[in-house]
């Protein structure tokens, strides 16, 4: 059908536009001419006289009189009848009134205890010293071991049924870290070959001074192997003095610097230190202040790709990308570590 319509109107190709129009009387040429206006009625911006087309003729009575046209509302309003009630409202309620349920109220009875009038005779009778020793016998320990009296008064022969609080002695997880920093600093500048394990754990007031001090005699050590700094507060410009003693060093196999201050920019100058340190196996830096952060994160596994020494790192990644290629890379590292050890003893 759509094919036969279209080939109808090829009939209105050739028309002439103008000898229709020219034949249109007046009145036909208006309504042409309201019929093509275009309007748009839902265009806010524009006035309501714009959006609709003018269909009237008639002309305006006259100029515009508010009091007049409000007294002329008001009195049509008034004359306008009211519409009666089907059902006239007579205030009559219908329905039952609701009336809420109440719980019943349970009722406690207590239980009294009669005993035989020979016991309640010897308890009335009874002094305090023979009530006491009644009352361990019956296990009543709150009774026996009170120092204070019925009364509140102080007194070491009274009885009452309130216990005194213990005061409680702290218990510590472990005892204080009992290294000697000073004496350590001195052993690991003289390179003594007893001092292969360093261990200043949760010592908090080691200076600053110290710390650097300690990281720079570690240079040039050639026996110590683990070094542990985990809780000892230790910062940004620590962690940057160990990654230049990473690059020198070339014995240590450990280093813990857990539970400290170190941000983003000390952990990026250790990653940074590793990629030249070929001795280094285990390393541990996690629980920070602060998170590190996805591209430090990054950071820290391309390192460890580059890397094929270490195979413990102890961080906690939060991305799982970071996270997938450190796991591999160290699993990488550690069979790498045991080929070289079966190729060695075959």
């Amino acid at each position: 059908m759509a094919l036969d319509f279209k080939k109808d109107l090829g009939k209105y190709k050739d028309l002439d536009e103008d000898e229709i129009l020219g034949k249109l009387s007046e009145e036909e040429l208006k309504q042409l001419e309201s019929a093509l206006e275009e309007m748009d009625p839902e265009n806010a911006l524009l006035p309501a006289g714009l959006r609709q087309k003018d269909q009237t003729s008639k002309q305006p009575t006259g100029s515009f009189n508010r009091e007049k046209l409000l007294k002329y509302l008001e009195k049509e309003a008034m004359e306008y009848k009211d519409r009666d009630d089907i059902v006239p409202f007579t205030g009559e309620r219908k329905g039952k009134v609701f009336v809420p349920k109440q719980k019943p109220i349970e009722t406690r009875h207590e239980e009294v205890t009669t005993l035989d009038p020979e016991i309640e005779e010897a308890l009335s009778s009874a002094t305090d010293t023979e009530l006491r020793d009644l009352a361990a016998i019956l296990g009543v320990h709150t009774l026996a071991t009170s120092n204070q009296t019925y009364d509140g008064s102080s007194s070491k022969e009274g009885y009452n049924n309130v216990v005194k609080g213990e005061k409680m002695t702290p218990v510590f997880v472990e005892p204080p870290n009992p290294t000697n920093v000073e004496e350590t600093l001195q052993r690991i500048k003289n390179n003594d070959s007893t001092l292969t394990e360093v261990n200043l754990n949760n010592i908090k007031n080691i200076p600053i001074p110290t710390l650097k001090d300690l990281a720079k005699a570690m240079e040039t050590n050639t026996h110590v192997t683990k070094f542990s700094l985990a809780a000892t507060r230790s910062n940004d410009p620590i962690a940057v003095v160990f990654g230049e003693m990473l690059r020198e060093n070339k014995t240590l196999k450990s280093l813990n610097l857990e539970s400290n201050f170190i941000t983003g920019a000390g952990v990026k100058a250790l990653v940074e230190a590793l990629r030249d340190n070929d001795t280094l196996t285990d390393i541990k830096i996690d629980n920070q202040r602060q998170q590190l952060g996805t591209t430090i994160e990054m950071e820290i596994a391309k390192m460890l790709e580059e890397n094929h020494t270490i195979i413990k790192f102890g961080y906690h990644f939060t991305q799982q990308g970071p996270r997938s290629r450190a796991a591999a890379a160290i699993t990488k590292n550690n069979d790498l570590i045991r080929r070289r050890r079966v190729e060695g003893d075959l």
